[in-house]
């Protein structure tokens, strides 16, 4: 066995309420590549901050070269030799590379003056950028470099500490393959020199080529651990999602009708050498399911007329209709519950009756003057159609729970007869019981002959409340599912680029 670098013993971390980490324990080996995998919420995150010094565990010892640590600060772990390379790079893309490797530890010149010595700092990268075979020198602008580049020069930051330990989150999800097959390569250099990789992401296919071992994490638990004979995709996607899945679908009251939104050959600005195919009947809920960075989020803001359409068409019962802008959008009935509720939906310090009234202002002013008394009577109609808990319309949003925030972002569109809504991760930080009730309203608006898309992340939730499944993959629609189809395994299939195994069957 080689030599252990590393270890996490024991390692909990709970915070109010909440166990993130129960327990967990890894292992990492000297110039070893361990893939840490798990979905979404299962702790690997959390965990990895507590071993770069960000959040301290609750119980449990960090031990490195045999000393023991209680735990971490950022400077002790960047002293052990444990860099991060995140999947949001930290560069200053005004600065050239060799400042952006040194920033706040720039080699200087004498004098009174201090000032930084570039050439020194050019002279240091130059040999880390030819060990990982970069084909840009230390004076080019970050500015100038594609997103697969500036991660070289987050790896060169890396090497610059000599460092023992490379913590890689995602680090691939917005790279081409012809990038990512760079990137292995030069992991696998990095363990020819005995540096040591943990390698975190979704795509299980990297994970089969570069990881000596892995680790997976479920529900802030260790639940597996395999060798490298041992990886397959089936194995990893069975540790990853064991669980008992509840059921949480409402059946519909009648099936699909006929008509609905049709998206043809579109191409969105985030994929543009994709096309994306999809149809979604009225009174269907179509559940949207992806990795991070598979571009669901793309196509909403795209349908929606945020982001610019580079080709195709997307059709509205039949009939082709034209989307520049959401003003567009909402002209034909088409409406977005956007991802981020408090930053892209609701104006926080305003009232419930000024956060519903917004997008249908026109309809509620006389001589562009708004007519407070419908604007009132609308708003105390749609909070208590939607059960929404606050003492009046004039409370102000801010003060509310996530769950009723998220239905007065439905409270304003509700009232002007959607046609076709997109709900982008409807639940994310909504506790059980309100999302149970957003799930039955949902299933309401489907019956009333509404077609609705679902993008989420949750697996129990996209399986729960679909009627079917389109599962997105780099910038295409990699498969649909039939509710017969429906299985956690077959949705991680497509979301990973597998076809699904010959059955097709639930697994």
């Amino acid at each position: 066995m080689a030599e252990t670098l590393l270890e996490l013993s024991g390692i909990t971390k709970t915070y109010p309420g909440v166990t993130a980490l129960d327990n967990v324990s890894i292992r990492l080996a000297r110039g070893e590549v361990l893939g840490l995998i798990g979905e979404n919420g299962a702790g690997k995150s959390t965990l990895m901050k507590i071993l770069g010094g960000v959040t301290e565990p609750s119980e449990g010892i960090i031990r490195i070269d045999g000393q023991d640590h209680a735990s971490l600060t950022v400077a002790a772990a960047t002293r052990a030799g444990i860099a991060f390379v995140h999947q949001e790079l930290n560069l200053f893309e005004n600065l050239d590379v060799a400042a952006n490797v040194f920033i706040g530890r720039e080699k200087r010149l004498g004098g009174p003056l201090k000032l930084v010595d570039n050439a020194a700092l050019r002279a240091a990268v130059a040999p880390l950028l030819a060990r990982l075979g970069a084909d840009f020198t230390p004076e080019t602008l970050v500015e100038n470099l594609s997103i697969a580049q500036r991660q070289m020069v987050e790896i060169a930051k890396a090497l610059s500490i000599d460092a023992r330990v490379i913590i890689m989150d995602e680090p691939t999800s917005s790279l081409t393959l012809t990038e990512t097959e760079r990137l292995l390569q030069v992991i696998a250099d990095l363990r020819a020199h005995g540096i040591s990789v943990i390698y975190i992401t979704h795509r299980l296919g990297e994970i089969m080529t570069c990881a000596d071992r892995v680790v997976v994490l479920r529900d802030g638990h260790t639940v597996g651990e395999l060798a490298r004979d041992e990886l397959s995709h089936g194995t990893m996607i069975r540790l990853m999602i064991g669980r008992d899945l509840k059921s949480l679908y409402l059946p519909p009251n009648q099936p699909a009708r006929p008509g609905g939104c049709d998206i043809r050959d579109v191409v969105t600005t985030a994929f543009p050498d994709r096309k994306i195919n999809l149809s979604v009947r009225h009174g269907e809920i179509l559940g949207l399911a992806g990795l991070v960075g598979a571009g669901r989020t793309s196509l909403a803001r795209t349908v929606f007329g945020i982001d610019r359409l580079l080709g195709g068409e997307i059709r509205l019962d039949n009939e082709p209709v034209r989307v520049d802008t959401p003003r567009d959008a909402i002209r034909q009935g088409i409406y977005l519950i956007p991802e981020d509720r408090k930053k892209s939906g609701l104006v926080l310090e305003f009232p419930i009756r000024e956060n519903i009234s917004l997008a249908s202002l026109l309809t509620q002013a006389r001589l562009w003057l708004v007519n407070r008394a419908a604007e009132g009577r609308i708003a105390r109609q749609q909070a208590a159609s939607l059960s929404i808990k606050a003492p009046n319309v004039d409370t102000q949003v801010v003060t509310l729970s996530g769950g009723n925030q998220q239905k007065v972002v439905l409270a304003k569109w509700l009232s002007m007869q959607p046609r076709v809504m997109i709900f982008d991760e409807p639940t994310r930080g909504i506790d059980v019981g309100a999302k149970s009730e957003i799930y039955a309203l949902m299933r309401n608006l489907a019956d009333e002959g509404v077609a609705i898309v679902m993008i989420s992340s949750d697996m129990e939730e996209v399986i729960g409340v679909s009627d079917r499944v389109a599962v997105m993959h780099e910038g295409h629609v990699s498969g649909v599912l039939e509710r017969d189809q429906f299985s956690e395994y077959n949705v991680l299939r497509l979301a990973i680029g597998q076809a699904l195994e010959p059955s097709g069957a639930a697994a």
